[in-house]
């Protein structure tokens, strides 16, 4: 599968959150998009799901354009490309299983959805799906019973529900303590390995980035300032890409950076006045 952006563009009002950016990803791979909060990330990662749609420019898939898909095709399209959310966007009263299961909604007919009824086999898929992701044993619970952790892995066995071509995680760990975001990046460098899938996910530390992307890209401004190989993210790239001073370490998330710069403000503030 290619996945090529052309110039692509995305506006609020007269501020563009997506600048002009063009790049092109071909075949299964873990590509993680890094840089500051509002350099663009999540937009990116919408309009590749058509959550959102661009100002200008096309998003092309095996070269048809996805921007200009409507009605059931984009529908066929959002199936093949899932989404994954930094808070998870499950049902918290609902059962795992169940939540895992509404991976399938925009395959099955409406009524069949409103009395919760689903077909053994596509139980049995979803409780293997858990198996797999370590948390089979947590099917019955309700989600809102499970640890951060165990909640992200659910919405990404919710995903793996849809059978995608191309999984989008955004910030998927942000809100996740070490051990629970490594068991969460781990599950979803396994899947890519091992299914040959695509995934692309925004990512807020240059470790996290190295340790588990084949490519990483860099935005700054909503323009991409870096596209290569996790190796080539030095810290002089990092500085590019993040804004930051001299004092940049390599381990600073982008919420780091901002609540440093937040402090510095403040200092200021206290010093003149």
């Amino acid at each position: 599968m290619r996945l090529e952006f052309r110039n692509v563009s995305k506006t609020f009002g007269l501020k563009a959150a997506v600048d002009d950016v063009s790049f092109a990803l071909d075949g299964a791979g873990f590509v993680g998009v890094i840089g500051r909060s509002g350099a663009g990330k999540s937009t990116l990662l919408r309009m590749i799901n058509r959550l959102g749609d661009a100002t200008r420019g096309q998003i092309l898939v095996d070269g048809t354009d996805i921007l200009s898909l409507g009605g059931k095709a984009k529908r066929a399209w959002q199936a093949n490309c899932a989404m994954i959310f930094q808070q998870f966007n499950l049902v918290p009263r609902m059962d795992v299983a169940s939540n895992v299961l509404h991976g399938l909604l925009g395959q099955r007919a409406t009524l069949a959805t409103i009395f919760n009824l689903w077909r053994a086999e596509d139980i049995r898929r979803a409780l293997a799906i858990l198996d797999r992701l370590g948390i089979a044993e947590q099917a019955a619970k309700r989600a809102e019973a499970l640890s951060g952790g165990q909640q992200q892995r659910v919405a990404i066995a919710r995903a793996l529900m849809q059978d995608p071509r191309i999984i989008l995680a955004d910030e998927p760990i942000a809100s996740l303590d070490p051990m629970n975001a490594q068991l969460v990046m781990d599950a979803l460098k396994r899947i890519q390995v091992e299914d040959g899938r695509m995934v692309i996910a925004n990512l807020h530390t240059l470790d996290t980035a190295r340790r588990y992307c084949d490519r990483v890209i860099g935005m700054r401004d909503g323009r991409v300032v870096f596209d290569g190989r996790p190796d080539l993210l030095t810290t002089s790239v990092a500085r590019d890409i993040y804004g930051a001073d001299a004092n940049f370490t390599e381990d600073m998330t982008s919420t780091a950076i901002e609540e440093r710069d937040e402090d510095i403000r403040y200092a200021a503030v206290l010093v003149g006045g």
